[in-house]
């Protein structure tokens, strides 16, 4: 199984769906969780993602974005692929 990371921050709606998306479908996830509140870690996501808005998710270190990438990659079977061992 691929490497999944995923950053958040507490009370993030969108965090939570993600989170609950990935454990549905038996993803284990690392969770590099409060990065509003760690300026190192909200750096690192920054410089990975180009982006601020939480969450951010990287499978093998890549970009593939928030909650609603997430959400459309699952609904057309693309994580399924993304997350396939070769």
């Amino acid at each position: 199984m691929k490497k999944v990371v995923i950053y958040t921050k507490e009370g993030c709606p969108y965090c939570k769906d993600a989170k609950e998306l990935l454990s549905k479908k038996g993803i284990k996830y690392q969770e590099i969780a409060n990065v509003d509140e760690n300026p190192d870690k909200l750096a690192e996501m920054i410089e990975l993602s180009g982006q601020r808005s939480v969450p951010q998710i990287f499978i093998n270190e890549k970009s593939i974005g928030g909650f609603d990438n997430l959400s459309k990659l699952a609904t057309s079977g693309k994580l399924d692929i993304l997350l396939k061992d070769e």
